[in-house]
This record gives structure tokens, sequence and C-alpha cells, in this order.
């Protein structure tokens, strides 16, 4: 079974491969296209700006990779800005135009006078719906997030997970075999481990 993680440029690719060296799984970091074309399963995590990630997503020729794997409902997962990526459009910095893959936007937090932004540290998850990636763990688990923007989906379906910071904010998407947080499961201990394991499993 072929895990692939995407290096565009972006990311903790090693914390993420590390990650899934823990639970088991053998997990590649893939540069070139060609080499995600074989995966079973993609991972794409991601972590700075919007307009920085899906220009270098297009110039690196993954765009069409990371479509094809979806729409053939192999498994998927996106992590933080790999969930951000998803989207349709996002405002952080202006305005970009993203993977198309799930209908909505990315928009920042509001300001607030008792409102931290980023979003920083542990938080909990308002299950919307079941979804495997779920599976075994207690709904009192915390999750490590640290973001400024959050996802708005259109499709209420869409929605695995909500969290309140401020308002409520969509934290975890799943539709199929494709999956996506905004939290960082490679850095939320015993629980995100499990997240990755069950990913793994699928």
């Amino acid at each position: 079974m072929k895990i692939k993680i995407v290096d565009y440029g972006m990311g903790n690719l090693r914390s993420v491969q590390k990650a899934f060296e823990k639970i088991g799984a053998d997990a590649e970091i893939c540069q070139s296209p060609d080499e995600l074309k074989s995966a079973d399963k993609i991972v794409l995590p991601g972590v700075g700006a919007f307009r920085d990630a899906i220009h270098e997503l297009r110039t690196k020729n993954h765009v069409d990779v990371i479509k094809q794997h979806i729409e053939a409902e192999r498994p998927f997962l996106g992590i933080c800005l790999g969930l951000q990526l998803l989207f349709d459009t996002s405002y952080e910095d202006g305005e970009f135009e993203g993977l198309g893959i799930i209908p909505g936007e990315v928009v920042r937090f509001d300001n607030a006078p008792d409102l931290k932004i980023p979003h920083m540290g542990w938080n909990l998850l308002d299950r919307k719906k079941e979804n495997p990636l779920l599976e075994g763990i207690p709904e009192d688990a915390h999750f490590y997030f640290v973001h400024s923007y959050y996802v708005a989906p259109k499709i209420e379906t869409d929605i695995a997970t909500e969290t309140e910071h401020g308002n409520r904010f969509c934290s975890m998407i799943s539709r199929g075999n494709l999956f996506a947080t905004q939290f960082h499961p490679e850095k939320s201990q015993s629980a995100g481990l499990r997240i990755l394991k069950n990913f793994a499993s699928l």
C-alpha cells in the first residue's frame, strides 16, 4: 500500500512522514507528479500562504494528478493548508483561485476584542457526522491548530467536524474517500496518530 506525501516546497513534510512511521506505515515524500500517479493514498500537507502554495502546486504540475486521484475515489488526506487548497477561493492577502474540488471559500477569523488570531493551540472537535478517520477517538480528544483562516464549505454534508473559536468553523471535511483537517494530526499526539492510522488502514 503506497502512501505518498506531496512535496511542493511548502509544509512540514518530514514531521508528517515521521508520524506515519510511528504507526508503522510507510509514507514516501514525492516531488514528481509521475511518482504520485502510482499512489494508493495521497497526503497533501501545507504550512504558509495560500497564494504561494497554489502557485507551487500548479508550477510543479501536481494539480491534475491530485484531481484524478480524488475523482478515482482513492483515499486522500489534506492537512491544514492542504485542506484550504481544496476549495474554490481563498481571501488570504487577496483573492486566489484554489483547486475547486470542494465548493466554498477560505476566509479570515473576524477581529474581536478577546479573540486571538491566529487560532493556536489545542481544541475540540464537534462531530457532525461519522467518518472512518474518527473511529476509536474519544469525543473529548483535543487536536492542535495553528491558523488565521478557515474554510466555509457551501455543502453542509461535506462538514465532518466543527470547532469553536469566536464562532463555529469547519475543522474537518469528509466526502467518500476524501478527507481533510484544519488541525495537524501529526502534532496532535495519540489522537492525531490514531487519525493517521485510520487513514493508513482505509
